[in-house]
């Protein structure tokens, strides 16, 4: 399932080459690409953020968001060769201190391990990991002793909920509890769109939904403590387009994880 969903991004990086020079420009300003909870609950970077590992950078814009915030240098990781090619456009054009590494998130380079001060990602990374305890170990072996795990994430809740509705519904045969790894083609018309083809000439690829429960659980076990869980009324993205935004803003969209190595 990792190697279609590696695929799959290597077709949609499309969009994200396009974007390669508004976000250099985007970064070059100063300004950078995080939203407030991250910024508010990551705190000044510059104080005790040595070296960030970003686990599925996609194009990198977030990685070099947290260098902008203070970040002394940055790692990003990702499973698609082109958006790692994206990444390293985006880094050579701003002469960042950042390194790249394609691979897969469960099998990070030896060389990295127990180096960092930060592992940073979120923002739809999780669906896309098909084994969490595996994952959570990755996690515990970056981290040097002490270091910090944050995570931005759409809250699980919205996995279930319908898209194409102006109330707030369970979308037909989904569960919040579901342990099924979807397969689909075609992406959202809010973020990839539809690449200039029939949804049936997209690669396949395979998400499933992880409980806040089985995420912080996992964690737990391979090492981390608990230090802040925080559920968001705001989206990271526009999922549910057609929900009037009051009504959006009373379920949980967007959830912060804040944990350390023991």
């Amino acid at each position: 399932m990792h190697e279609a969903n590696r695929l799959a991004w290597d077709e949609a990086a499309l969009v994200y080459e396009r974007a390669i020079d508004a976000d250099v420009a985007l970064l070059r300003s100063g300004k950078h690409n995080l939203l407030p909870h991250e910024v508010r609950i990551l705190g000044d970077l510059a104080v005790w953020c040595g070296r960030a590992v970003h686990l599925q950078c996609a194009g990198g814009l977030d990685t070099l968001s947290l260098w902008k915030l203070g970040a002394r240098e940055v790692h990003g990781l990702d499973i698609s060769d082109r958006m790692i090619d994206c990444a390293r456009r985006k880094a050579h054009a701003l002469q960042a201190p950042a390194r790249w590494h394609r691979c897969d998130v469960l099998d990070p380079p030896p060389s990295l391990d127990a180096s960092a001060d930060l592992v940073y990602t979120g923002k739809g990374a999780l669906p896309w990991v098909q084994d969490l305890d595996a994952y959570a170990a990755v996690v515990a072996r970056l981290l040097k002793p002490g270091g910090t795990y944050y995570c931005f994430e759409g809250h699980p809740l919205c996995g279930a909920l319908a898209d194409d509705s102006a109330d707030v519904r369970l979308a037909p045969n989904t569960s919040y509890f579901s342990t099924i790894a979807e397969q689909y083609r075609g992406w959202s018309p809010q973020y990839i769109g539809d690449l200039g083809k029939p949804r049936s000439q997209h690669l396949p690829k395979f998400e499933r939904q992880w409980t806040l429960g089985q995420i912080v659980t996992a964690l737990a076990h391979h090492g981390l403590r608990l230090s802040r869980l925080e559920e968001h009324p705001e989206p990271y993205w526009n999922q549910f387009p057609q929900l009037d935004p009051d009504q959006a803003r009373r379920i949980p969209q967007t959830f912060s994880l804040l944990m350390r190595k023991v």
